[in-house]
């Protein structure tokens, strides 16, 4: 992973453990003592692991690219979008071929993830939507594009919150509409005989 300053850029060499090799860059892209970008070597085998940037010139960095097995690919970007140091939002490659693979959203800033899409077929569209809607770690709603055309096919919905998809809603014919809805109101994880097929 690199970092291309400007020709105008201020570069800080920092060794940060006292070993010797220098582990840390502060970058002031303008000179005006504020740093903009930190890149920084984890494990001091000369590559650069993860950089962090103040998108924003606000003197907080608000977005760490990391490169985690080191072989030069991004493979997360975390960004904290209000500067509160908590972060907002992650987006993961967990392959390595360049293409989001996993976007984790926290929307209400309280540290807890609230909604996951995922591209499970690596085409960067997002096919799956689960979300937390009341922030207790359980998965209250699961969204799903089966075909990639960009309408969604299922959506699954835990009104109890007990973990339990309770209905269930599919498209079968992929105009948009849902066809099927099935209800699971007893909570044993089997259609009661009530789905419900929708003209």
């Amino acid at each position: 992973m690199a970092i291309s300053p400007n020709a105008a850029s201020r570069a800080l060499p920092i060794d940060t453990n006292k070993d010797g090799v220098i582990d840390t860059v502060a970058f002031d892209s303008k000179g005006d003592g504020v740093i903009n970008a930190l890149a920084v070597d984890t494990d001091g085998n000369g590559l650069i692991d993860a950089v962090a940037y103040d998108t924003n010139r606000d003197g907080i960095l608000d977005t760490v690219a990391v490169d985690i097995d080191g072989d030069g690919i991004v493979d997360a970007v975390a960004v904290d979008t209000d500067g509160d140091g908590i972060v907002d939002a992650v987006a993961v490659d967990t392959d390595g071929d360049g293409v989001v693979d996993a976007v984790a959203v926290d929307t209400d800033g309280d540290g807890v993830i609230d909604a996951v899409g995922l591209d499970t077929n690596g085409d960067g569209l997002i096919d799956a939507v689960a979300i937390d809607i009341d922030g207790d770690g359980v998965i209250d709603a699961v969204a799903v594009d089966t075909n990639g055309d960009g309408l969604i096919d299922a959506v699954g919905i835990d009104t109890n919150g007990d973990g339990l998809m309770d209905t269930v809603a599919l498209d079968l014919n992929g105009d948009g509409l849902a066809d099927v809805v099935v209800l699971d109101t007893n909570g044993d994880g089997f259609d009661d005989g009530s789905g419900t097929f929708l003209s």
